[in-house]
């Protein structure tokens, strides 16, 4: 059953969120050529070995909407799992446990031959077991949709799940699974307080709206009015930039794991760092209400603002004017980490055992976090979104209404909520997701019902909420296979390659322009290659959209007047990211040795008092920390890297010399280290 197949190994690069994609998208270039795929059949089990750079590949043929569920039983080697489609597009990526059980489910679109590849991880060696467990089509009752779904995490041994969905007043499914304590043996039950994460901000914009109702805010205040301990920046910081994302602050997490800190292993924060960070910032990143910039800073504010003018601590404010008078008795929003909640769900994450370890709260995360509510509760309270018995329905309207920043840009953000469509039908959301437990709550107030997801199990997917929504509320969203363009489909075979040249070129990230993707062809093959990855083939699906080989990712190219493309923008798992073209005659940075050298250092910053050691390791500068796993950088634009989760720009003086450099990574930028050596 072994396969030989070389496999190219790729370091991670730049974590912006386009960069992520676009590792996802080129580290799965993998040559399959010769190589057959054994059949998977269900109840069956199949063992095989690897070595380093191999690949064993599996294959099922099903029809649309069917689910397939399995496990990959790790028993030597740490593998990971791709699924691909029957037109070799990625429909998943598993690889959480090291060792133990890799379970794997997905859902079919299409009719063909689904393939499963195994592969090692870190150039592994050593056997495993893959065994299908289900194969079968998909209900078409969303209760039972909701059973076939869920029951993966159901059982004695596993951290649990919980779903619950209504209309109008009335429970229309409610059901959990699995334990809420694997210590101590409880089980998820329609009452055990989860914790939801950021689920949490909707309830913190609700308490500042019960402020501006009482008079006692405006949400045009200066924020410094309430925390004058925060520097002026010469502009205000508005009450509604800290609800609507747009601060322009530092964001706490991002930050501090730039500095070291290991939130997956609960290292301690405390809210008075939530001041800190501000007061050490030297700049705002964005003038007021300019960008939308999801900030957990901001929202650890706002609750200091809502305690300040109350003169209540948060959890009291909560209980005393949302939970009790709503009769929200399994509800309450935990203090610190250490604080009883009675009968809560415990968060887990696979070991690298094959069991699961405890995970302890996000700390200083009150206002941005930390709500623990039931199911039955999060019902209720939404319910106050229908018919407010606490709030008035202006206040509702307000939190729901998006925000438009100064540049005239409407976000999908309100105040603590996110505001979008789903098949045409108007849905209020917001999930969560501290390190372990995870959480969504959907509202669509067109038809006066919701749905919420729980679950205490680190690698839960909470979007099958929005998935269970479209099956019971079906009748009232459009069609899922309502296509304009269905009557006229697009045929990728006519498409004439020549086309193409027009668009081939090199696109920077907007977000991170060290970070470049070079479109190019070859005869009759499309071609995208990212910053120090290989190559990996484009399929056309219209003249200026592309599917993107090997993942569930697609390109769509930004075309000018002439037919010419200026930009192009990713999109994958739900997020679009764009990259504006550079100019032809300007040529790719490929630094030689003695570039690399002149980079080499120890870098200091005094805003998050934190060092860094660059290095030059086997023709690659490695980017090195006390409490951070070593990282190699890889160039992108002149003086500019990417590489573990980072964006690294370098800064020289008049004379040429390197003298310090800025970091960012996705939600925190410009962080300035200056050369101590």
């Amino acid at each position: 059953m072994k396969r030989s197949i070389p496999t190219p190994r790729f370091d991670s690069v730049s974590r912006t969120l386009a960069a992520v994609l676009l590792v996802g998208i080129l580290a799965s270039g993998t040559d399959l050529e010769a190589q057959e795929p054994v059949p998977l059949r269900v109840g069956e089990s199949l063992t095989g070995s690897l070595s380093a750079g191999d690949t064993l590949r599996y294959t099922l043929d099903t029809e649309p909407d069917y689910l397939v569920r399995g496990v990959v039983d790790q028993r030597t080697v740490n593998v990971a799992v791709r699924v691909l489609r029957p037109d070799r597009s990625q429909r998943q990526s598993v690889d959480v446990r090291v060792r133990g059980a890799e379970p794997f489910q997905f859902e079919t679109e299409k009719e063909g031959a689904y393939e499963l590849e195994v592969v090692p991880v870190d150039e592994e060696e050593g056997d495993f077991e893959i065994r299908l467990d289900r194969l079968e089509p998909l209900s078409s009752d969303p209760e039972e949709l909701a059973e076939q779904l869920l029951s993966a995490y159901d059982g004695p041994d596993s951290p649990g799940a919980a779903v619950r969905v209504w209309r109008s007043g009335e429970t229309l499914f409610s059901r959990t699974y699995g334990m809420a304590d694997l210590t101590h043996g409880i089980p998820f039950e329609a009452n055990t307080p989860t914790n939801i994460g950021s689920t949490s901000k909707q309830f913190t914009g609700f308490a500042v709206m019960l402020l501006v109702e009482r008079g006692e805010l405006s949400l045009e205040d200066d924020v410094r009015e309430y925390v004058p301990e925060l520097p002026d920046f010469g502009e205000p910081v508005q009450v509604r930039h800290l609800l609507a994302h747009a601060s322009g602050y530092r964001e706490i997490y991002n930050l501090l794991t730039m500095a070291g800190r290991r939130l997956d292993r609960g290292d301690h924060i405390s809210r008075a760092e939530i001041i800190r960070v501000v007061q050490n910032q030297p700049a705002l990143q964005n003038r007021p209400g300019a960008e939308w910039n999801y900030n957990n800073t901001a929202y650890g504010l706002a609750a200091l603002v809502v305690e300040r003018i109350s003169g209540k601590s948060f959890t009291e404010f909560l209980e005393e004017n949302v939970f009790g008078p709503l009769a929200m008795t399994r509800s309450m929003a935990r203090p610190h980490p250490e604080a009883v909640v009675p009968g809560r769900s415990v968060g887990y994450a696979p070991d690298e055992q094959g069991g699961y370890r405890e995970i302890r709260d996000l700390g200083g995360a009150t206002g941005a976090g930390t709500v623990y509510a039931s199911i039955e509760d999060l019902q209720t309270w939404v319910e106050n979104y229908r018919e407010p018995r606490v709030g008035s329905r202006a206040t509702m309207e307000e939190m729901m209404t998006p925000f438009v920043t100064t540049e005239g840009d409407t976000t999908t953000y309100g105040l603590g909520l996110m505001i979008d469509e789903q098949r045409g039908l108007k849905r209020i959301h917001h999930g969560g997701a501290d390190v372990a437990h995870r959480s969504m709550l959907a509202y669509f107030p067109e038809i006066g019902a919701g749905i919420t997801t729980q679950s205490n199990h680190a690698s839960f997917d909470s979007g099958v909420a929005f998935r269970l929504a479209g099956a019971f509320f079906d009748e009232h969203m459009e069609p899922e296979d309502e296509d304009p363009a269905a009557d006229a489909p697009f045929v990728a075979e006519d498409y004439d390659p020549a086309d193409f040249d027009a668009h081939t070129g090199r696109y920077a990230m907007d977000e991170n322009p060290s970070f470049v993707i070079t479109l190019a062809r070859e005869e009759s093959r499309l071609l995208a290659q990212a910053t120090a990855q290989p190559q990996i083939e484009l399929t056309p699906t219209s003249d200026s959209t592309f599917t993107v080989s090997g993942v569930d990712a697609s390109i769509t190219l930004h075309l000018d007047e002439d037919g010419r493309a200026t930009a192009l923008t990713l999109h994958q798992g739900g997020t679009d990211q764009r990259a504006s073209r550079l100019d032809d005659d300007e040529e790719s940075w490929e630094p030689t040795e003695a570039e690399l050298r002149a980079f080499e250092g120890r870098y200091f910053s005094e805003e998050i008092e934190t060092y860094y050691t660059i290095a030059l390791e086997d023709d690659f500068l490695v980017l090195k920390h006390a409490r951070r796993a070593d990282a190699t950088l890889r160039a992108g634009e002149r003086d500019a890297f990417s590489g573990g989760n980072l964006q690294i720009s370098f800064e020289r003086d008049r004379h040429g010399r390197v003298i310090g450099l800025y970091m960012g990574n996705v939600r925190t930028r410009d962080v300035r280290f200056e050369r101590v050596r």
